[in-house]
């Protein structure tokens, strides 16, 4: 059944000091109309408002207010109980001059009880200030002699202690001597040490605003160890607004743009990195300007707790997720629709651009920007990270942004281009520091992930207000449970945008109205739909071709199959072609590419095979003269020498397999990989051999990704 958008009840009710005062005037008036004409004595009116002035003189005592305060409040309550009394006697509260002086007094005290109040303000917004101004006096005082003491310091100057929201900590701003303009190597642990400071608390000391400043950052309390509900704030916001995903270890917020820029999110299992894309879902449908997309070809796990109101529970009117991509077919079209999108709104959206003289599409409800969320990138096929890869480097002027999320960072994983256009990085709980060095390579200190060791805590690096590039720091996620989910998702509901027309007369975006009937089929199976769900279901199911050769979907040209109900062929029949992974799986694949047409031709013709095994290639013949091995022999022996040593290899050891000198062998296999773009791990992060010494080598993953680009690259 649709949800009712009957308006609840909302019993709360606030009032300022002026409408409370002409509340009770109001009241007063009333009794001495009602009194007069019913023999109310007067003297009921004196004893009420002495009992007033009486409660009033309490309350006041109890929140020390000042006494004049006070004796004002009281004559307020004893004039008007005078002014009743006397009405009452009188029998007068309908005449002119009875209802004068109710006036009088009515704005008199009304201006009274305003200026009261803003005064008790004042005086105590100025009595914080005053104890926060003595608490930094005193903190400063203690910081120089604490310097001093410690490390000997002469000259320097304790120019301000800040706190931080929540006291959680405080930021003490330094000016160091010009001949000592730095602190100590062991001063984080010295200070932390005469600080007392409780598990969980920290010092750090960054570099200030000019040369010569240092600030001490002082954490007291461990911000990572507790549990943050994600908040109860639900307000329509923009995609062109920062998204916040928890806290600081200094209380403040822990945010993100998307609207420029794209999402990297690495975890571990068991890290809280599932949460994290909860999070930044509802912090992305909080968005009036942008529709989520989600690509999970793991069975769509990340969509299912925010489509069940409206496919189940029918209590969301329209799917809060736009997309859903829960197979690789699935995938292709809605990437096809996406890279088709970008193409065309470039083109179709210049006036738009004109008038915002702005070289990206101005984003609104109207046209709303495209959120990408993938997950699970590892299950992947090599042709849905090309397509992908496409996106992610050529979407920011059509405002179509990714999110993408995985187990690990390394490069059979992540693919260059996502790593390199990510500007927006965010590290979950890992056990191996080396996983955060690749994800961060800050080159300024390896990061250790000792500092977010809780569940839900992490490192977050992202492009701050004037799009500088921030250092990884420390953060908590907000936690949001599938009950909440649930809870909110009729009200996110209601300001969902729609795909934008142009995008969807693109020749790709025919199979977009249709997207519900062949996926909630395989989603639900045998569960009862809502009937919410029909509008979207109802109608001819419209299924791509396949590719012959590679069997994968085309919808560029062909005609559509057409299917007039909503039952969708099941994810795992036996018409779905069988598609490679992500991985060495992936990798054999490619290398034996040239042999894969159909298994006839493969056993009647093995000219072209390249046999492979776990990556590995164990067999090349009969690469025909005119389309020659795109990959490097170098890069293939070196790749076969590491994968046969268990994956890695130190340069000097896999020089000897291959006969070469090792200096020569790095700087060709260097070439080779810059060549294509692949990073090499830095020093430290091969390990190999007896003494288990650390130096430059190469792993599996590294040469394997150079044999997949050299590949694409070429064609093949």
């Amino acid at each position: 059944m649709a949800s009712s958008n009957a308006p609840a009840l909302d019993w709360a009710w606030s009032t300022t000091p002026a409408t409370t005062a002409a509340l009770v005037a109001g009241g007063a008036y009333s009794v001495a109309t009602v009194g007069a004409a019913t023999g109310l004595p007067a003297s009921y009116a004196l004893l009420v408002s002495g009992v007033g002035a009486a409660a009033q003189a309490g309350a006041d005592l109890y929140q020390r207010r000042p006494a004049g305060h006070t004796a004002a409040r009281c004559a307020a309550w004893l004039a008007t109980g005078g002014w009743t009394a006397v009405t009452l006697a009188g029998h007068t509260a309908l005449t002119w001059g009875a209802t004068g002086w109710w006036a009088a007094g009515t704005a008199a005290g009304m201006t009274l009880a305003r200026g009261l109040v803003r005064a008790e303000q004042s005086a105590r917004t100025e009595r914080a200030s005053r104890r926060l101004q003595k608490w930094a006096n005193d903190q400063a005082k203690e910081w120089h002699e604490r310097l001093h003491r410690l490390f000997r310091l002469e000259e320097h100057e304790v120019e301000g202690v800040k706190p931080w929201t929540g006291d959680v900590g405080y930021t003490v701003r330094v000016r160091m001597p010009s001949d000592t303009p730095e602190l100590p190597a062991d001063a984080i642990r010295k200070l932390a040490v005469d600080l007392r400071l409780p598990k969980g608390g920290g010092i750090q000391i960054v570099d200030g605003e000019v040369y010569g400043e240092l600030h001490i950052r002082v954490t007291a309390k461990d911000v990572l160890a507790e549990t943050i509900d994600f908040p109860d704030d639900l307000s329509a916001t923009s995609i062109y607004q920062r998204m916040q995903i928890g806290l600081l270890t200094d209380g403040e917020p822990a945010d993100f743009p998307l609207a420029d820029v794209c999402a990297l999110e690495i975890g571990q299992t068991g890290s809280g990195k599932s949460n994290l894309i909860n999070v930044t879902n509802a912090q992305a449908l909080r968005t009036v300007d942008a529709v989520v997309w989600h690509l999970d070809v793991t069975g769509a796990g990340i969509s299912l707790p925010w489509l069940r109101s409206w496919a189940i529970d029918g209590t969301s009117d329209v799917p809060l997720i736009d997309w859903t991509a829960d197979t690789v077919e699935e995938a292709h079209i809605m990437l096809d629709v996406a890279i088709a999108a970008i193409n065309t709104r470039k083109a179709a959206y210049q006036d738009l651009m004109h008038e915002a003289n702005d070289d990206k599409i101005p984003v609104s409800p109207e046209v709303p920007a495209i959120i990408l969320v993938v997950d699970e990138i590892a299950e992947l096929p090599y042709e849905i990270l090309a397509k992908l890869d496409s996106v992610v480097d050529t979407g920011r002027a059509a405002r179509v942004r990714t999110v993408i999320s995985g187990l690990r960072a390394t490069q059979d994983v992540i693919t260059a281009a996502m790593k390199k256009q990510s500007r927006v990085r965010i590290g979950m709980r890992v056990s191996d520091p080396e996983e955060l060095h690749h994800l961060f390579p800050t080159g300024s200190g390896r990061l250790d992930p000792r500092s977010a060791a809780h569940k839900g805590s992490g490192f977050l690096s992202a492009p701050d207000e004037d799009d500088v590039d921030s250092q990884p720091g420390s953060f908590k996620c907000f936690r949001i449970k599938p009950r909440v989910i649930n809870a909110i998702a009729p009200q996110l509901a209601e300001r969902r945008p729609v795909v934008d027309a142009v995008t969807l007369e693109t020749e790709p975006g025919r199979y977009y109205a249709s997207r519900w009937g062949r996926i909630l089929p395989r989603l639900y199976k045998t569960k009862k739909l809502s009937p919410t769900t029909h509008p979207y279901t109802d109608m001819d199911i419209l299924w791509p071709p396949l590719d012959a050769a590679t069997g994968l979907p085309v919808t560029t040209s062909g005609k559509p199959r057409k299917t007039t109900d909503s039952i969708a062929p099941a994810a795992g029949s036996e018409s779905a072609p069988a598609r490679p992974r992500f991985g060495s799986d992936a990798l054999a694949a490619l290398l034996a590419a040239p042999a894969a047409d159909t298994g006839q031709r493969a056993g009647a013709d093995e000219s072209q095979v390249i046999r492979a095994e776990f990556g590995r290639v164990v067999q090349q013949a009969g690469v025909p003269a005119d389309r020659p091995n795109p990959v490097p022999q170098l890069l293939a022996d070196a790749h076969n020498a590491v994968v046969a040593a268990g994956g890695r290899m130190h340069t000097a050891d896999l020089a000897e397999p291959l006969g070469m000198d090792s200096l020569v062998l790095g700087t060709e296999l260097g070439k080779l990989l810059r060549e294509v773009g692949i990073e090499r791990p830095g020093k430290g992060t091969v390990r190999a051999g007896a003494d288990g010494e650390s130096k430059s080598g190469y792993t599996a993953e590294t040469l394997a990704a150079a044999i997949r680009a050299y590949t694409v690259r070429n064609g093949q």
